[in-house]
């Protein structure tokens, strides 16, 4: 479980395919520090274990599903990667509940800047908007963020300065693609109300 406040970027070094999973390799000095073989640190959102731990470097396995779900398989190293260790007892929880489960992958349709802040629209695969809300809670590429408006079939989402700092967020161009996790409590109250609505 996260929190979806990203501690910092990580360096993806490499991709390698192997037969039943791809290694993917990180760079984090800070993170490697604190990370040991079988921790579970989201990478751009997405849950994944430590296998390795060596000299500033996390690899991992990823498994061919998760490739496909994610914005994994359009990763280019080196890229910048949004990382977050899971949440430990007593952890003040800053943003929302994170579980790191990618629920699909959303492409960036808009981007503008206000001042120091920036607004940008995401265009969610179908399905995904039934647990958008005003003022709810949205994971993108595994940052807690709150969105700021809603249409049938795009949510915009306004970032401050310190978001841009501190995830990889502000790099991304229209046309970008990123990791999408809707909030847990949202998918439970929908999925409640439909049955209520099934059964009357």
């Amino acid at each position: 479980m996260f929190s979806g406040i990203v501690a910092g970027q990580g360096l993806l070094e490499s991709i390698r395919p192997g037969r039943k999973s791809i290694r993917v390799r990180i760079r984090h000095l800070g993170l490697a520090r604190e990370a040991k073989t079988g921790s579970s640190v989201a990478v751009n959102g997405c849950c994944l274990t430590v296998v390795e731990n060596r000299g500033g470097l996390l690899e991992f396995d990823v498994l061919r599903e998760t490739w496909k779900r994610t914005v994994f398989h359009r990763a280019k190293p080196p890229e910048r990667i949004n990382l977050e260790t899971s949440l430990k007892l007593g952890d003040t929880l800053g943003g929302h509940f994170v579980t790191g489960h990618i629920d699909g992958i959303g492409r960036l349709v808009a981007r503008r800047t206000k001042g120091a802040d920036l607004y940008i629209e995401i265009a969610p695969p179908r399905g995904f908007m039934r647990w958008i809300v005003m003022k709810g809670c949205v994971a993108l590429d595994g940052v807690s963020l709150t969105v700021s408006s809603v249409s049938s079939a795009r949510f915009g989402i306004w970032l401050i300065p310190h978001t841009l700092e501190i995830t990889t967020l502000g790099w991304k161009c229209v046309g970008d693609f990123v990791n999408l996790e809707a909030d847990m409590l949202a998918k439970y109250a929908w999925k409640a109300l439909g049955e209520k609505v099934r059964r009357t």
